[in-house]
This record gives C-alpha cells, sequence and structure tokens, in this order.
C-alpha cells in the first residue's frame, strides 16, 4: 500500500517538518473582484491586437522562418515524447526475464524428487576478458618440460599426425573418434609454452582438415571436454573466429545429446547424423560425464553470444539438483530416459563420478559466484565425502577417500589415482572463502597421493591403490590388476592448484620427482608411452600416448614449475576437466 506523500522541508537541525505554505494575498469574500477582472480582459485584447500588429509588418522570408523554428520544435518534443515510452516498454520486458534463483539443496537419501523447475532463457551479457600473455620458459625445469613435449608432438606428427592418438611403440596411430585429439587438445599447450612453430601447424590442421560430418559415434563428454574445450581455449588466447566457428558448428551437433525425453544427455552423440542415444552395454549415462560439459557449454554461449548451449547444460545441473542424494554424493549412473540416478549404484570420486564434484566449484567460480545452489551442493557433498568416504590408513593414519560399494553401499577402501584431483578442488573452494578445514583435507589428502607415487619403485603411481583399515605393516597395496600408469595429470594438476594458491615450493620438488621419473621410465624414441606395472623396477610398456598427456600432464608441470605463479591466474580463470582454460564472468 502506497503512503500518503507529504511536502517537506529540512531545517539545519536535522529535522523534517512539514512545509507551511504561506501567500500574501489571501481571498476575501468581502472585496469586489469584477472591475479587477474587465481590466484583465482589456488588457489582454490591447496585447493581441499588438501581436497581429507586429506579425503583419513581418516580411515573407521571416514568416517562414517563424513556421520552420515552430515545426522544428515541435518535432522534437512528439520525437522526445515517443523515445520515453519506448525506454518504459524495454524496462517492463526485461522485468519480465529476470531469472529465478533454483531452491537451494536439502535434498537428503529418503527426499522425494520434486517438480523440477523450467530452466529460464540464460541472458548473455557480452564482456571483455583480458587474454593472459605467454612469453615462453624461464627456468631449466621449464625448459625440460618444453622439451619433452617438442618430443612427444614430433614423434606424434611424424606417424599419427591428424589420427587420435599415438602408438609410440609400434609408430602407428590409433582413432577413437577420428577428430585428431592429440592437435586439438594439445594445442594450448603449445600456445602456452610459445612454441609458435607448433602452434601454426596444428592451427592449420584444425582449420582445414578438421570436420565433424563424419557419420560415427563419438563420446558426448569427452568430445566436449577434449575438443570443444580445446577450440574455445584457443579461440579466447588468439581472437581467431576459426575456432569459434569450429567450435559453434561442434556444439550445434552435439545439442543432439540432450533430446532424452528426461533432457539428461545420452552417453553417444553420431556427430555426422546429429542424433544420440545411450550406449549400446546399458539404457544409462554416467553421472560424471552429463555433469562436466556445463563449463563448456557455457562459455560456447557466451563467446557466440547464443544462451542455448548454456540453457541445456545448465538445466542438467538444476535437474541433478533436484535429485535425492546421499548426503550430496551422487550415484555413478543416471537414466537419460527417466532423469532418474541408478539405485544403489557405485559412489565413488573416481571414475564415472569424480568431476561431478569438480564441476559443481568451478560453475559457481565461472558465474562470478552468483549460482547459490551449485554452491550448496558441492559444500553438501564435500561434507558427505567427509562423513562417509574419508578414512585414515593404518598404521601410519593416512587420510584417503574410498568408496560406497554398489549394492550394500559397504565401504571399499580402494582410491583411483583419478580422485587426487580433490585437492586441487578443495584449495580451490578455500581459495574462495570456504572453510579452513577444506585446505586441511587438501594437504593431507595430497601427501597419501604422493605417497602413491614414492612407495613404488618408477616413483610412478598405479591406476588404483587399496588401502589397509586394519595393519600393523602397509597402509596401502597395489593389486597387479590396478598397476598400469596412464601417464595420467591428476596429482600434478592438484600440486599446480597448491603451488598457486600457497606459493609452497615443496610441491615444485615433488612435481620435478614425478617428472624425472616419467623421462626415465615412461620416454621413447617416438614419445611417451604408458606403463603396465609401477611396481617393476623395469616396468613393461604398453604403447598408448593418450591426448590427455599433452592437454594436461606437460602443461600443469611447465605451469608448476613456473617462477610466476600466476601465470594463468585462478582469479581470472576456471580450468576445465582436460586443462583447457575458460574465463571466469561476472553473472
Amino acid at each position: 500500500m502506497k503512503k500518503p506523500v507529504f511536502d517537506t522541508q529540512i531545517d539545519f537541525n536535522g529535522q523534517q517538518q512539514p512545509a507551511t505554505h504561506t501567500s500574501t494575498r489571501k481571498w476575501n469574500s468581502k472585496i469586489d473582484s469584477s472591475h479587477l477582472v474587465t481590466d484583465q480582459q482589456q488588457t489582454i485584447l490591447l496585447s493581441h491586437r499588438k501581436i497581429i500588429r507586429r506579425w503583419n509588418r513581418l516580411s515573407r522570408l521571416q514568416r517562414s522562418l517563424v513556421y520552420a523554428l515552430f515545426l522544428i520544435t515541435a518535432t522534437v518534443l512528439v520525437l522526445f515524447y515517443s523515445s520515453k515510452l519506448n525506454a518504459a516498454n524495454v524496462n517492463k520486458n526485461s522485468d519480465s526475464n529476470i531469472v529465478v534463483e533454483p531452491l537451494k539443496n536439502v535434498s537428503l537419501v529418503n527426499e522425494p524428487v520434486e517438480n523440477v523447475v523450467q530452466p529460464k532463457k540464460t541472458v548473455v551479457e557480452s564482456e571483455v576478458n583480458e587474454r593472459p600473455v605467454f612469453t615462453g620458459p624461464s627456468n631449466a625445469r621449464q625448459y625440460a618440460v618444453v622439451e619433452s613435449f617438442k618430443h612427444a608432438w614430433k614423434a606424434y606428427k611424424e606417424h599419427a599426425w591428424g589420427h587420435d592418438n599415438l602408438k609410440p611403440l609400434s609408430g602407428m596411430a590409433f582413432d577413437w573418434f577420428s577428430l585428431g585429439l592429440s592437435i586439438v587438445d594439445g594445442l594450448d599447450t603449445a600456445y602456452i609454452m610459445g612454441l609458435t612453430e607448433e602452434f601454426e601447424e596444428g592451427r592449420q590442421w584444425v582449420k582445414n582438415e578438421l570436420v565433424f560430418t563424419k557419420n560415427k559415434d563419438v563420446n558426448f563428454f569427452e568430445v566436449t571436454i577434449r575438443v570443444l574445450g580445446g577450440l574455445l581455449t584457443n579461440y579466447h588466447f588468439t581472437q581467431d573466429e576459426m575456432f569459434l566457428n569450429k567450435a559453434k558448428d561442434l556444439g550445434d551437433r552435439l545439442m543432439a545429446a540432450f533430446s532424452s525425453p528426461s533432457g539428461i544427455p545420452y552417453s553417444d552423440v553420431n556427430l555426422g547424423t546429429k542424433t544420440a542415444h545411450a550406449p549400446e552395454w546399458s539404457h544409462y549415462s554416467t553421472t560424471a560425464e552429463v555433469t562436466t560439459v556445463q563449463l563448456e557449454f557455457r562459455e560456447l554461449s557466451r563467446a557466440s553470444n547464443d544462451p542455448v548451449y548454456e540453457d541445456a547444460a545448465a538445466a542438467v545441473s538444476e535437474k541433478i539438483h533436484q535429485l535425492p542424494k546421499k548426503h550430496g554424493l551422487v550415484p555413478i549412473f543416471i537414466n537419460p530416459n527417466t532423469g532418474h540416478f541408478l539405485p544403489h549404484a557405485t559412489i565413488t570420486l573416481g571414475a564415472r563420478g569424480d568431476s561431478y564434484y569438480e564441476y559443481l566449484l568451478k560453475q559457481w567460480i565461472q558465474t562470478g559466484k552468483t549460482i547459490n545452489y551449485l554452491l550448496d551442493d558441492y559444500m553438501t557433498a564435500i561434507e558427505g565425502v567427509r562423513e562417509f568416504l574419508a578414512k585414515r590408513s593404518s598404521p601410519n593414519k593416512h587420510l584417503f577417500i574410498g568408496e560406497l560399494s554398489a549394492g550394500s553401499e559397504s565401504f571399499n577402501p580402494k582410491m583411483d589415482h583419478l580422485t587426487c584431483f580433490l585437492p586441487g578442488t578443495l584449495a580451490l573452494g578455500h581459495a574462495n572463502d570456504l572453510p579452513d578445514w577444506h585446505m586441511t583435507m587438501a594437504e593431507e589428502l595430497l601427501y597419501t597421493c604422493y605417497l602413491t607415487y614414492a612407495v613404488h619403485p618408477t616413483f610412478l603411481a598405479p591406476e588404483i591403490t587399496h588401502f589397509n583399515l586394519a595393519s600393523a605393516t602397509n597402509d596401502m597395496y597395489t593389486k597387479t590388476a590396478d598397476a598400469h600408469n596412464l601417464l595420467r595429470p591428476e596429482f600434478v594438476e592438484s600440486l599446480w592448484y597448491m603451488y598457486q594458491i600457497t606459493g609452497n615450493t615443496t610441491y615444485q620438488d615433488w612435481g620435478w620427482q614425478i617428472f624425472q621419473s616419467l623421462e626415465k621410465y615412461a620416454k621413447v624414441p617416438n614419445g611417451y608411452t604408458s606403463l603396465a606395472n609401477v611396481k617393476s623396477e623395469k616396468p613393461l610398456q604398453r604403447d598408448m600416448m593418450e591426448s590427455f598427456f599433452l592437454s594436461e600432464t606437460l602443461k600443469y608441470l611447465y605451469l608448476l614449475f613456473s617462477d610466476d605463479r600466476f601465470v594463468i591466474d585462478l582469479n581470472k580463470y576456471v580450468i576445465n576437466s582436460e586443462a583447457h582454460p575458460l574465463p571466469i564472468h561476472k553473472n
């Protein structure tokens, strides 16, 4: 209800008082005013006659100028009034497009699924994001990593150019999606390292050879983080419209994944036919995969000024936000037809679960810390990790993150190497004002990840480490089936986060130990190869160099060894799950 409006005056003692209107002349009914009216009328008649007499004295030209001045004044007034009406309409329309903030996450295990809030159209605002300047290596360690990249790139160029991966032992190519993954994935690493020749030859291949019209199924998640993410980063670094045009073409084709009844993406997309479907082996998509595309699709919308990509991907996060969880922890499979999790599936921060948690925090940061339910979901999940998944080994009480097994949901004391992303993510959260215990957990878990390297004669970590909960001798052990090393980046990724955030050079030293081990055991004449058994002093080699070795492992090592911790500033960038930096936006 509107309050009555009073005319007020402010005195200099700080008091507001109702204004008193006074007049020097008050009407008195006893005074006859008729003669005053007559005098006024006579005065008006005389004035009119004078005006007419003066108008008749004007020349025709002078009269025309007066007419023209009158018309111009009238036109200006009409235009001004029209612009006011248009502005009012625009403001009214703007008010109707305000995005309603989703509900905060209050879902627990037995909470029923609420009706999913339909996503509002995202308002895409153009922003000018400052681009970083890269000057090349500045010390001996960085130079060593650059030489490793050049060695791997040269071998790939000679034996597998244009194919997805190099098989370095046999000198042959390997195709997964036939999208030149190693080029697109590794190109921004070359740019960051200042390798202009390698970057230019890769750019030319992308320009002339990279097409998305083949009638071939690809994995929605892998192509998004590797190819779409790589194209967007290279566009941001160079402002070369070719990269953005390729990204839009790919994004349009990947949109087919969202065509499921629930909007939860299908796992497989045929880029040529623009169709999508569930994998042949299951009706389910992987939870981590469907929740680890939002950074890339949001950036594609911001770069192209088209909200359709962001709307589709953000709606997935909103729908999963509404689903019941075990104190923020999610099963690793979800049905794109029904939009529900597979009941009693494994809960893990390793394979198929890891990056769901990572992207909750990073989406919140990417959008200027403006979407509260993402932060709520992340905070609840990390508390769930602490309560249900974090345990200490015996006898030395090393902190590790285990799993809840499928079916029984009993605790399984195994930790994937993939889980070693978590210390970096926890540290990033703490750097953005999350609780101190997040950093304490990050430091302890990072040391455990370091030990998974240090306890082996190769000083390289296995794919999976098992922990003892009641042992008098060894805290951890590695099964032969889990002893392979794929040259994964997660631990050196966390080392870089911790180094940038804390400045502690111990993390650089740990990274240097690992780099030297890669040089000793994984380097071969034609690049770098994965290993079969890190427990052996002479490990067998597996003949595969994944694209993430170029995109992530060597990139993180290069950044870790930099004298300038902020070469890529975490206050300005979020790093996607394939180590492609994307700019942080204000909203």
